[in-house]
């Protein structure tokens, strides 16, 4: 299905801001929700920073079959929507950090400001296979628990916010989180600092412009951007 205007080159604005950030590289895809629709436009199954200009997204049923051409790992989108009615977004990455620590078995703790947007912690799904059904969509995020990000060893991670805008910045939080949670590891230090739960609630902010600015970093010089911007 074509377009849908604005929300379709938000999606495909992403999309290529995300490949830009080498956050994924042939895989990977991004989703935006419609305003008061049970839909979403999922980008272009290509590899993400080669979406064109003006390409279609396609539009997806937040419950039911996934239409022809749609990749299978667009169930854990499907489900992630349906299972948070105020998701606007989510993106499905494969940043090189997030990658070294999934397969880790770990996940980066609270330990700087980007941390503390995950609170109480990024969930983890402890399964290699990648998630093309709903059964283990949803056993995936019941894993995600009240967290907006979960990792999936050696397949990335998936972030969700309520945006598409606050998802593409969430995934470069989550990717800077695990290169210091990386940092930290090969300290090889005991107890390094962590971030209470006090503190991180007060600290994980979204006035200033905060997502906003990510956004305007991230995706500066898009092709389709308006001529203001």
């Amino acid at each position: 299905m074509t377009g849908h205007g604005d929300i379709a080159r938000t999606v495909r604005i992403a999309a290529r801001a995300l490949g830009r950030a080498g956050l994924v590289h042939a895989y990977g895809h991004c989703s935006a929700r419609l305003p008061g629709e049970e839909t979403f436009l999922v980008c272009p199954p290509v590899p993400m920073a080669q979406v064109a200009c003006g390409a279609d997204c396609t539009a997806v049923p937040v419950i039911g079959a996934l239409p022809e051409g749609v990749l299978g790992e667009v169930r854990l989108h499907q489900r992630l929507y349906a299972s948070r009615p105020g998701a606007g977004g989510v993106v499905r990455f494969m940043g090189a950090s997030v990658m070294a620590l999934g397969a880790l078995g770990r996940t980066p703790r609270m330990r700087h400001g980007f941390g503390t947007y995950f609170a109480p912690g990024a969930g983890f799904w402890d399964d290699i296979q990648l998630i093309r059904e709903d059964d283990a969509a949803d056993k995936a995020i019941a894993a995600m628990g009240k967290s907006r990000a979960l990792l999936m060893r050696g397949n990335g991670a998936v972030v969700v916010g309520d945006s598409l805008e606050e998802a593409v910045g969430l995934a470069f939080y989550l990717e800077d989180a695990c290169r210091i949670e990386l940092a930290a590891l090969a300290t090889g230090l005991e107890g390094a600092p962590e971030i209470s739960a006090e503190e991180a609630e007060r600290r994980a902010t979204r006035s200033g412009r905060i997502f906003e600015r990510m956004w305007d970093h991230l995706t500066a010089g898009d092709p389709e951007l308006p001529a203001s911007q």
